[in-house]
């Protein structure tokens, strides 16, 4: 049963062209459907 919460809005997908590490083709948020998914945001400095 899907619950829904009051004030929620849904993730916008990845945009088209970024480049991705240690996959085989870009993701969309439909590939993680139904699983945690945890994003690791870093930058060289």
């Amino acid at each position: 049963m899907a619950r829904r919460f009051t004030g929620t809005v849904n993730a916008p997908d990845f945009p088209t062209g970024l480049d991705w590490l240690n996959t085989e083709r870009p993701l969309t948020l439909a590939d993680f459907s139904g699983k945690v998914l945890v994003l690791d945001f870093w930058t060289y400095c």
